[in-house]
């Protein structure tokens, strides 16, 4: 392929928790690969969504939120964030207007220090005026050095979408690609419907059990036209397996069946999906458990 004519790179989103990483590249990907929740630290894997066309391919990376570690589980989702921005080509920090007063300093300085070009994305200008986006704007211009842009954007109805595009793709550098064409993202398939049903954790249950949680897929196979799928879904305490259970096994049958439809619909295939709870003490802070899930370093 002559690199002269074809442009790829890496586009890294970066920022706080909840301010529509996750939203946005799904939005340029024009399908929903990350999985999105009202709740913060939504996303704890760095996933990458590819998006190729006949002359460019662009790598969008999606990070997890930047926090102050509690937990080693914390620890790797933040060296994922700080990975993110080593190897870009693009990097886009993502804020919105309620998140103008919550920022890492440590993160925005090592952002200044780097030469790689930066867009200060301003989210959700959807549901605000326009005197508050102008306000957080001028905030936000105080933090960056004079070499980032700003842009204002809604991931969620698509509002300056295609124009924040068409700036990517005159900013990514000329290069192969490095992706085939007909891949959507580096991760598998399992890891996907792992996320769907963690998702649906996240949706159905409230403060500290989607926190506590996390998903393995024990068995994926096709039997008679059906896919079975067993997976564990991990918890630190028993009174946690208790309500994700329910009454009379009401709770984990909800979760069951609205990840199995999102699944299907994944998939494009009828699916029986076996969900079991267990309890695994401390496994936010068990490096050789966090390895197991897919955590690394």
């Amino acid at each position: 392929m002559d690199s002269t004519s074809f442009k790829s790179g890496f586009v890294n989103l970066v920022g706080n928790p909840n301010v529509g990483k996750s939203t946005l590249m799904n939005a340029f990907l024009g399908t929903k690969l990350s999985i999105t929740s009202p709740k913060v630290q939504t996303t704890r894997h760095r996933i990458l969504g590819l998006l190729t066309e006949n002359n460019y391919q662009i790598v969008f990376s999606d990070t997890p939120g930047i926090v102050k570690p509690k937990y080693e589980l914390q620890r790797y989702m933040l060296n994922y964030a700080f990975s993110a921005l080593e190897d870009a080509d693009i990097l886009l920090y993502l804020t919105d207007i309620e998140d103008r007063d919550r920022y890492d300093q440590e993160f925005i300085d090592k952002l200044n220090q780097i030469n790689t070009p930066k867009l200060l994305i301003i989210n959700k200008i959807d549901i605000h005026s326009a005197e508050e986006i102008a306000t957080a704007e001028q905030v936000w211009k105080k933090r960056f050095k004079d070499d980032v842009e700003i842009w204002k954007v809604s991931a969620l109805t698509g509002e300056n979408i295609n124009a924040l595009k068409q700036r990517l793709l005159e900013l990514l550098p000329y290069n192969p690609p490095y992706f085939p064409e007909d891949e959507l993202s580096d991760r598998t398939e399992r890891f996907f419907i792992s996320e769907i049903i963690r998702e649906k954790i996240f949706f159905n249950y409230y403060q500290e059990i989607p926190y506590s949680t996390d998903v393995q897929i024990d068995a994926f196979e096709e039997k008679d036209n059906v896919i079975v799928i067993r997976a564990t879904i991990y918890v630190i305490r028993d009174s946690q397996k208790n309500i994700i259970i329910g009454h009379k096994g009401s709770g984990i049958k909800k979760i069951g069946m609205e990840a199995r439809k999102d699944i299907e619909d994944f998939l494009d295939h009828r699916v029986f999906l076996d969900l079991h709870v267990k309890v695994r003490k401390n496994w936010r802070d068990d490096k050789n458990w966090l390895s197991r899930l897919g955590y690394t370093n």
